[in-house]
């Protein structure tokens, strides 16, 4: 039996993809989760810094506040986040590129 993040949505990696992840659960690929002041959507970024970096700047560039994580951006409304630069950061990297960056990040 797995153990799953209660009220997350999220996108994994399929361990039949991908079973090389360090506890044994899929690789996370982007998630959206409620809490009680805020709620958070993790993409992937984490060990990325260049893309990181980028969607910082295309954030910052909207005007809008930016409360950031290493890799999950917490917001208090939809109003609050630029969609565009979101759906543009999720969908530019493959889960052939994200596994990549993944093994190198657990190398270093």
């Amino acid at each position: 039996m797995r153990k799953r993040a209660v009220g997350m949505l999220s996108y994994e990696v399929p361990l039949e993809r991908y079973p090389h992840t360090y506890n044994g659960e899929p690789l996370g690929y982007a998630g959206l989760a409620s809490q009680k002041r805020h709620m958070s959507l993790l993409m992937a970024l984490y060990g990325q810094a260049e893309r990181e970096l980028r969607f910082r700047e295309g954030y910052l560039a909207t005007g809008k506040p930016l409360d950031m994580g290493k890799s999950c951006v917490r917001f208090r409304a939809l109003d609050d986040l630029p969609l565009d630069l979101i759906t543009e950061t999720i969908a530019s990297t493959s889960v052939e590129d994200y596994i990549a960056a993944y093994d190198a990040s657990r190398k270093a």
